[in-house]
């Protein structure tokens, strides 16, 4: 192992390891992916479009697959949509309320969600 791991953002803790395509620290948890800077300098390059990140951290484009995360309640539903539920194809938009991810859902139809309650597939 040549290279070092850079430091976690959240707690400083010097002893991340690898796991899939994250970078993970065992000290507080936070999981990341392993070129942020690198990430963001690519999307902000290119005529100063915002970058959305899922729940940990990875960056989000049209046409991803991404999986829910949290049991979500949908208004008129009996049952909501519950966590682990795939949803294909997402569209980046700006909408309403941090709700920036354009999508239809399998049972539901088209609806808006929050990047924070998904998690790239």
């Amino acid at each position: 192992m040549n290279e070092t791991m850079p430091p976690c953002p959240e707690c400083s803790g010097t002893y991340a390891y690898e796991m899939g395509a994250l970078l993970v620290c065992p000290e507080c948890g936070h999981e990341r992916s392993p070129a942020p800077s690198e990430a963001s300098a690519g999307e902000s390059g290119e005529s100063g479009e915002k970058v959305v990140k899922d729940a940990v951290g990875n960056v989000l484009r049209d046409g991803d697959t991404v999986t829910v995360i949290k049991a979500l309640k949908v208004k008129g539903s009996p049952s909501g949509i519950k966590a682990g539920t795939k949803v294909r194809n997402i569209k980046l938009v700006d909408g309403v309320d941090g709700h920036d991810i354009d999508c239809r859902i399998e049972g539901f139809g088209n609806m808006q969600l929050k990047s924070g309650v998904v998690k790239k597939a």
